[in-house]
């Protein structure tokens, strides 16, 4: 039932995913679902727990092998690419709150985090700057794939270009932040 609805939230947008149209797509009356799942916020939660999963199962295996700007290419290419195939399901873990550290949303977004952090071990960073620089690429690829998803580039620059071009801004911001004076011993993860 869930990938069902992921099917559906990805078609119709998150925000029209409903018991109701979800129960007609899988040729069901829509009480019998609830036997599958507790409600429309259950629902919800389980298919961002799947959408985080996948998107961590993609960026994990691009970056498998990678370091540095070839991890930080394969991650952002790899997320792109899951956020443009799956615009309704990623759509579902913005702004989810996980109820604890062992919740299925909560524990994905891990898997997530840490094939981001994975990237970071090419880039020496200190200790204290991964949460910013997990921010910062959060924010770098989560806008442009979410933009790019809900086509708001409506201007003549290729859109891959751009892309490229962030890739590459990002690669040397990294860089320079891990080379100002005072900044510590490099992530060790």
């Amino acid at each position: 039932m869930v990938a069902a609805g992921a099917a559906l939230a990805d078609e119709v947008g998150f925000d029209g995913l409903t018991m109701g149209l979800l129960a007609e797509r899988v040729g069901v009356r829509t009480p019998s679902l609830y036997k599958h799942v507790g409600s429309q916020q259950d629902l919800n939660r389980r298919i961002a727990a799947l959408a985080l999963n996948e998107a961590a199962d993609a960026v994990g295996g691009a970056v498998h092998g990678h370091a540095g700007r070839d991890a930080l290419t394969a991650a952002a290419r790899a997320f792109r690419a899951f956020v443009l195939a799956h615009p309704g399901r990623y759509a579902a873990t913005i702004g989810l709150e996980p109820f604890g550290p062992d919740d299925p949303p909560a524990t994905a977004e891990q898997r997530l985090l840490g094939a981001f952090t994975a990237v970071l071990r090419g880039y020496p960073l200190p200790e204290s700057d991964v949460d910013h620089a997990l921010r910062m690429l959060r924010s770098l690829w989560h806008g442009f794939a979410t933009l790019q998803a809900d086509d708001g580039f409506r201007w003549s620059a290729d859109i891959d270009e751009s892309f490229e071009w962030l890739i590459t801004f990002a690669d040397r911001g990294l860089r320079a932040m891990s080379e100002l004076p005072g900044r510590g011993a490099r992530v060790q993860h």
